[in-house]
């Protein structure tokens, strides 16, 4: 089927959505319990048909033909239509969640739910919970194709169809959810979670309703009779122990008759099946009668009082009816026989536990506290079920929750855990995983070939930080000359620092959807509510978003907060960059850094401000300087201290102190706080400081930086020190360099200009810094090597002419001539009695006048002033978001 277009105002709602992931698991839940109920009934209306028949007509005869004829049946569907439709199901669900293309769609459930009606109504050995899980992930599969999505939630919603399938065939919810994460994922997000245990619940809801019990016992019966005594615990290690031998017998055995079936019976899939059937006819013509309904077994092996001669016959007659039958490649699972198994050889070991508290004495029965047969059944089961499945933990809850014994969970942890041991010793991996390992399919590889080197960047690896916006109550002229003053073809809309929208180019010139008002803004022609991603999206789905919605552009938001943008030319350019093992950095990697302490307090403001602290004498200037930016521009203050270690030991593994640390930050909360600004603290253990705050840069998605600077440097070869001169020139954010004098009075400003654009970096935050004075003193200065024209100094008196405008205080232009510039500024601050020289240049800039004799630098050091240099953010020009 073709996928579902979506109008593009409704198309948030298919990416991310959780009202759209909530609706989508009711559905799984739904459908998934109805296969199940369907597939519960009608095995039950065939068998019981298999045994009315026998009969009527003589056994010997009924029971083969039918068992030969219904096998047959269930094998040409499966080969004719449905080839992944063969054994369980559970393999191919595995390699499918795991990546490996395998059909799993409508066509695959339907074959997989009436191949199972006839194989299994014709008596062959096997169950039907596990073909429940590929038929809820295959129901799962095919409404991802309705509904198109990306590769990382469809995944997703064919796990959750998976647990509903599995709950639904046991009536056990929370089994299903752990067996998925158990065997399938080993995911634990919320995303997750929440959508395989609501599909579960409502799976295991409408079996229940519709179909009764997942396995035919009297729970009321067994309520009872189980019960568990401490005397009996060396019982139940025999039980574990023996289960655990058997089970990896039993898991070895299936192998052996796969391998059998494909190199020494070669036969068609039809012949295969219909000839299981034909032996599991005959055995069953030679057994009991009780063997021949499946129900009455269950009960039999579960809580009756039965003889050892009838439980051993059931534990061999089973396990080898069982492996013919799976080996055949009939559809069927293996849950339902270990289980039966399991009861099999519990009710064994307590049959042989009470002969032998006999046999010393001990008093017979429940009122002396003994565990009863019943009891060691069902541990049984769980033991049995966890050593052929290797899924301790789902074996103990499936148990548990058919019976909701309490009882029985101590005894079903003890043998479950002691058989999960066992057996793994026996062959390592999980079951499934070791079926497709036998058909050529080795998860392990298929990650590691198609991983790629861009398998795990995710959206704030790609996004450029630094965005354009355009607000809503702009007008369309007001628009139109911001797109033709850019090279951008679409802008997001922004109100208050949250993301409100998207315009684009095509939006501009469609008429028809022009209001016809002269009062036309964006907020009238913009897409509202615009598909997004969150900075931890992996590199799949934004490809599928991009790709789904034909987009150009894709916003990437932290909540409602806009933290950047992502366009086609931003993958090529990080896909390269993974390719060619260009990441940015140079040198031996560090471990990453490693958090160790951190508060937080609402994200209320526009933007985030990062303040490096660790010499408390410092402190509270770098604060009341990143107080006046944050007042300024609405910013919250991330407070970063980082606590340095030797490169021999990892981070997260070195026990550090940090009460200094603590108390310089509480220190730095309780003066923010006073001011009414957002703040956030956190302590980081790291081999390399630098990369420490790097990696709160981008973990935070930091707007500013302000750090301190003791305005000298004695390594070798670099400009600033180690630290500041990596801050500049990796740092994505703006960054600003305070060289701090002591009682700086923060008055009398110095802002020396080069008349360009460089100059606008540190102009653009001195209305900030002016609020830390009632009457401030600005003198914009700029340095002539000789009396230059009236032309070369229009930049100048430009900026002083727009300054005393902006601003209610003196602006004074100051023409200076000197070969030297740190000279002529150091000069005239002296001079002037300045308290604040600020210079400002991008990055390149500070790279180009570090190499013509470091002007920032030299001017910082031989200065007896404070001195603030702004680094302007690395921009994204040769990658445009539009």
């Amino acid at each position: 089927m073709w996928p579902i277009s979506v109008p593009r105002r409704f198309r948030h709602l298919l990416v991310g959505s959780r009202k759209f992931a909530i609706f989508e698991a009711c559905v799984i839940g739904l459908v998934s319990g109805l296969a199940a109920v369907m597939l519960k009934q009608g095995i039950g209306w065939l068998g019981g048909w298999r045994l009315q028949l026998s009969s009527i007509f003589p056994a010997w005869m009924a029971l083969p033909v039918i068992g030969l004829v219904g096998g047959w049946i269930a094998g040409w569907l499966i080969e004719r239509l449905a080839p992944e439709a063969a054994g369980s199901g559970i393999p191919q669900v595995k390699a499918v969640l795991g990546g490996v293309a395998i059909p799993l769609n409508l066509r695959v459930a339907i074959v997989k739910m009436v191949s199972v009606i006839i194989a299994l109504g014709s008596g062959l050995n096997l169950g039907r919970q596990g073909p429940t899980v590929q038929v809820g992930a295959a129901l799962a599969a095919q409404l991802s194709q309705w509904i198109p999505t990306s590769p990382e939630y469809r995944r997703q919603l064919i796990a959750a169809g998976a647990a509903a399938g599995l709950a639904a065939g046991f009536n056990a919810p929370i089994a299903g959810v752990l067996f998925v994460v158990e065997e399938f994922l080993q995911d634990f997000s919320g995303l997750t979670l929440g959508t395989a245990i609501l599909a579960s619940f409502i799976g295991a809801v409408v079996s229940r309703l519709l179909g009764g019990q997942g396995l035919s016992l009297n729970l009321t019966e067994i309520k009872s009779l189980a019960s568990f005594s401490l005397q009996d615990v060396p019982f139940f290690l025999i039980l574990g122990l023996m289960a655990g031998l058997l089970g990896a017998l039993f898991s070895h055995g299936i192998f052996v008759s796969l391998a059998f079936n494909r190199r020494v019976l070669r036969l068609s899939l039809p012949w295969k099946v219909g000839l299981a059937g034909l032996i599991s006819g005959l055995v069953l013509v030679l057994l009991p009668p009780i063997f021949r309904d499946n129900a009455g077994l269950q009960q039999l092996l579960s809580i009756e009082q039965a003889s050892w001669q009838i439980l051993l016959l059931a534990f061999v007659t089973k396990s080898i009816l069982t492996l013919i039958a799976y080996g055949s490649g009939a559809p069927g699972g293996l849950f339902a026989p270990s289980l039966i198994l399991g009861a099999a050889l519990g009710h064994l070991i307590g049959v042989f536990a009470g002969q032998m508290e006999t046999m010393i004495g001990l008093p017979l029965g429940v009122p002396a506290g003994v565990s009863t047969p019943a009891t060691y059944a069902l541990a049984g089961m769980g033991a049995f079920f966890s050593a052929v499945t290797r899924g301790p933990i789902t074996a103990i809850v499936i148990v548990f929750e058919i019976t909701t014994d309490f009882n029985l969970v101590l005894p079903l942890m003890i043998g479950s855990v002691i058989a999960y041991l066992i057996s793994d010793r026996a062959g390592t991996g999980s079951i499934y995983g070791r079926l497709l390992a036998m058909n050529g399919i080795h998860l392990e590889k298929h990650h590691a070939a198609n991983g790629g080197p861009w398998a795990e960047l995710t959206a704030a690896d790609l996004m450029q930080r630094r965005v354009e916006t355009l607000a809503s109550r702009m007008t369309l002229s007001e628009a139109v000359q911001a797109f033709s003053r850019s090279h951008h073809r679409g802008f997001p809309v922004v109100d208050e620092g949250k993301l409100v929208g998207i315009i684009t180019q095509s939006d501009l010139s469609d008429l028809s959807r022009r209001p016809t008002t002269d009062e036309v803004t964006l907020a009238d022609i913009m897409t509202p509510q615009p598909v997004t991603v969150s900075p931890a999206t992996p590199l799949t789905h934004v490809l599928y978003v991009l790709n789904r919605f034909k987009l150009s552009r894709l916003p990437v938001t932290e909540g409602h907060k806009l933290v950047g943008i992502i366009t086609r030319a931003d993958i090529i350019r990080a896909e390269a960059d993974q390719v060619s093992g260009e990441t940015g950095r140079f040198g031996p990697q560090s471990d990453p850094s490693y958090g160790v302490y951190q508060t937080r307090s609402p994200a209320t403001g526009k933007g985030r401000l990062l303040v490096p602290l660790s010499n408390p004498q410092t402190a509270p200037m770098l604060l009341q300087l990143a107080g006046a930016i944050a007042r300024y521009y609405d910013y919250e203050i991330e407070c970063l201290n980082v606590i340095s270690i030797p490169r021999g030991s990892p981070p997260s593994e070195t026990p550090v102190r940090t009460t200094h640390s603590r108390r310089l930050l509480r220190h730095a909360e309780h003066l923010v706080r006073d001011w009414q600004i957002p703040i956030h603290t956190q302590i980081r253990v790291a081999h390399d400081p630098a990369q420490a705050m790097l990696e709160t840069i981008k973990e935070r998605h930091i707007d500013l930086m302000l750090m301190g600077w003791e305005g000298r440097t004695t390594t070798p070869g670099r400009v600033f020190g180690n630290i500041v001169d990596t801050i500049i020139r990796q740092a994505p954010c703006e960054v600003v360099l305070i060289k701090l004098q002591d009682a700086t009075q923060f008055k009398r400003w110095l802002v020396p200009i080069a008349g360009g654009p460089n100059s606008l970096e540190a102009l653009r935050l001195l209305p900030a810094f002016l609020k830390l004075s009632s009457a401030p003193d600005i003198q914009i200065c700029q340095v002539f090597t000789s009396e230059p024209d009236f032309s070369e100094t229009s930049a100048l008196r430009q900026i002083v002419y727009d300054l005393r405008n902006q601003l209610n205080c003196s602006v004074m232009a100051r023409l200076v001539y000197n070969r030297s510039v740190p000279d002529a500024v150091i000069q005239l601050a002296w001079r002037e009695r300045c308290d604040v020289i600020m210079l400002g240049a991008t990055r390149e800039g500070l790279l180009q006048q570090a190499i013509k004799g470091n002007i920032p630098e030299a001017i910082a050091h031989n200065s007896n002033r404070t001195v603030i240099l702004v680094r302007g953010a690395i921009t994204a020009e040769n990658n445009p978001n539009g």
